[in-house]
């Protein structure tokens, strides 16, 4: 057998190997008394239950009134709450599952020790906990200086309130530098280096067009993120493979993937993405133009890569930022209801009792009286709280509630409606057992609010609720400026959110060895986006990103962005939709409200599999990317023309692309082959 027949043969042997499903070899335990752990199942969901609420009352008292007290509070719970958890899997795991009489008994099992960590000795479990909440707090805490802003020296005298105005979307039109304007009402511009990612930092990489400022930013919050948080991950990856292993899996990435409950999930995740990957790169290819007319061919290249600053957002994930520059039809609006909402006096409240009733209008539930007696909907006056909005179940099947700082904005119109289907799905499954109140899969939950949200945002339900009366303009103008918006959301998205466990998983499998050399590759593989500055190992770029250190899986967000159209599109169909996808609303239908409760009331009891099955009337049992790219198709065949006379479509990757991330090895002649067969197996990989 010669080398590449070798090779071929190891490549298969790999393959087939990593995709065995772990229930194949899982461990079990050897206590085959039936009886004994459907009694310990009762008496889990009842403690279970009560656990969730104590830990998630102390997580809404400290979000919601960010003090000492709360936070130590909060603290208290979480450790009880990892006792509990340690414990409930030791019991667990001593029983036999395949023993169990039914299936559900069995898949109740099987949650509590596959997804847990407590296979690790009490200390290592308490040590890896305790990495992921310093890797939090470091994050959480990072603050830069502002761009030209010496650091704090206390001789220079802070400036007086309200000397800077909150004008700076206005001042940047005239590309005046961000750090001279108010960044919030009430908040003084400081001498201090205390610019957070949020608001100030995202904000300036949203708004600003001064090349030098965006690298400022972009560089400065990095600075104060990876190298900080570099050798915790570097542990933390050790002690998440040690409980991985021990619990059955092969490694940490393994154990991640087992909700997904698919033996061939890495194959079929990689399918999807090559399905979306044309209408990345006619979109990529367009919007690189547009960046090379507005920063000039010393910044961008005709047919490279684009440099990561320059995309609106710090991790280059949402280009939404970036659509003043890119707009297909300048002269006709972009959808914005936000003066009308304002003209008709809408509040806080108001939206989310639209909200509440577009669900209604479907046949669905209406919210509690404890959710409108106790969320939070708009900023608190006389407390500091966490504004970032969110969906919370108190696991008590009566208590549900939002906490948003909402504004009278056409976004948080969105927010609220993409919030409120978060509601109604802890509505819908709340009589199933504890371990099943969760969504058919990871992505399934982001994937239903996000499919309700889609019918919401756009002129035909605009149109409906009286937010949208401009006549004026080319319809189809108003249309393609509106596609374009959402797919720099949701297209320029997915490579970012399919590679960012693509690298965890090769991180846990391979070792930690170039850690940011592999982001980076991955990065220029996956998106075509390099660093806009030379990077090497000390930078650790991927700690940049809280998903990564805070120890939340990724690709569910790939998924669900896929997922909520298939979603869509079904409920398009049964409501009786004709005429183009991005154009349906289903509000008022009470077919599409059926088919939605169906999704939702499982939660997980069942495969997400059969889920779909059920959802596309036997069609199909897998997520498809089918429905977003029909969603996309009139963008794309503008976006076609628009390139046609490009050299290419997508990107190529040259010595001077590699070089900015990947290590040299050896001298002259030897460093720049090494390089170039790095940037051909960047893009053949």
């Amino acid at each position: 057998m010669d080398i590449l027949s070798c090779a071929k043969a190891f490549v298969l042997i790999a393959f087939l190997t990593r995709n065995v499903h772990s229930d194949d070899y899982f461990r079990m335990g050897v206590n085959s008394n039936a009886a004994e752990a459907m009694q310990f199942l009762r008496e889990y969901d009842r403690e279970a239950s009560g656990m969730c609420y104590r830990v998630t009352i102390s997580q809404w008292r400290f979000v919601t009134n960010i003090t000492e007290y709360n936070r130590r509070r909060m603290l208290e719970e979480l450790a009880i709450s990892s006792k509990f958890e340690r414990l409930s899997w030791r019991k667990a795991a001593a029983f036999d599952y395949s023993r169990l009489p039914d299936a559900q008994s069995r898949r109740q099992l099987l949650k509590i020790i596959q997804s847990s960590r407590a296979a690790l000795p009490d200390d290592k479990f308490t040590e890896i906990q305790q990495l992921i909440t310093e890797m939090k707090e470091i994050y959480n805490s990072a603050k830069i200086c502002p761009y030209g802003q010496k650091p704090y020296d206390p001789h220079v005298p802070r400036p007086e309130p309200n000397q800077y105005p909150n004008t700076y979307q206005n001042q940047y039109q005239l590309n005046q530098p961000f750090q001279h304007y108010q960044q919030q009402e009430n908040v003084e511009y400081s001498n201090y280096c205390d610019m957070q990612l949020d608001p100030e930092i995202s904000r300036i990489l949203a708004h600003s067009r001064i090349e030098s400022e965006l690298l400022y930013v972009w560089k400065s919050f990095r600075e104060q993120t990876g190298p900080k948080l570099k050798s915790r991950f570097v542990k933390y990856v050790q002690l998440a493979n040690e409980a991985a292993v021990a619990t059955g899996y092969r490694d940490a990435g393994e154990q991640m993937r087992a909700p997904y409950e698919d033996s061939s999930f890495r194959a079929s995740v990689e399918e999807i993405y090559n399905q979306v990957v044309p209408l990345y790169k006619q979109l990529f290819t367009y919007v690189r133009r547009r960046l090379l007319q507005r920063y000039g061919e010393t910044t961008v290249r005709s047919d490279g890569p684009i440099p990561a600053h320059l995309l609106g957002n710090m991790w280059a994930q949402n280009w939404k930022s970036i659509m003043d520059l890119v707009m297909p039809f300048p002269q006709a609006p972009n959808v914005d209801v936000t003066a009308e909402m304002l003209r008709q006096g809408f509040t806080p409240l108001r939206m989310f009792q639209m909200a509440e009733e577009f669900y209604t209008s479907l046949g669905l539930r209406p919210a509690p009286p404890e959710f409108w007696r106790n969320s939070m909907l708009a900023r608190p006056s006389e407390r500091s709280a966490q504004c970032t909005a969110s969906a919370w179940d108190f696991c008590n099947r009566i208590d549900y509630r939002i906490k948003q700082c909402t504004e009278v904005t056409m976004q948080d119109l969105i927010s609220t409606h993409h919030e409120m289907a978060h509601i109604q799905y802890y509505l819908q499954y709340a009589e199933q057992p504890q371990l099943f109140r969760d969504g058919a899969n990871p992505a399934f939950h982001e994937a239903v609010a996000n499919a309700a949200s889609l019918s919401v945002y756009n002129l035909p339900h605009l149109q409906r609720i009286g937010l949208y009366h401009n006549k004026s303009h080319d319809p189809y103008e108003v249309s393609m400026n509106f596609m374009m918006s959402m797919a720099l959301e949701k297209v320029a998205y997915l490579p970012f959110a399919f590679m960012v466990d693509q690298w965890r998983w090769s991180i846990f499998e391979d070792g930690v060895q170039g850690m940011n050399n592999r982001w980076w590759q991955m990065k220029l593989r996956f998106q075509g986006v390099i660093p806009p500055m030379p990077r090497n190992e000390e930078d650790f770029d991927p700690g940049s990103k809280y998903h990564v250190v805070s120890d939340q899986e990724y690709i569910k967000y790939f998924l669900a962005t896929i997922l909520e159209f298939q979603i869509f599109e079904q409920l398009c169909l049964v409501s009786g939709h004709k005429g183009h996808l991005h154009e349906c609303d289903f509000y008022r239908s009470r077919d599409a409200g059926r088919v939605l409760s169906e999704i939702m009331q499982s939660g997980s009891s069942k495969p997400a599999s059969d889920i779909i099955r059920t959802m596309t009337k036997g069609k199909t049992n897998r997520i498809s990317p089918e429905s977003l790219v029909r969603y996309f198709r009139p963008l794309e065949l503008w976006l076609r023309v628009q390139n046609r006379d490009e050299q290419l479509i997508g990107w190529s990757s040259n010595y001077h692309d590699v070089a900015l991330f990947a290590p040299q090895r050896g001298s002259g002649c030897v460093a720049h082959l090494s390089l170039w067969l790095t940037a051909a197996l960047v893009l053949l990989y």
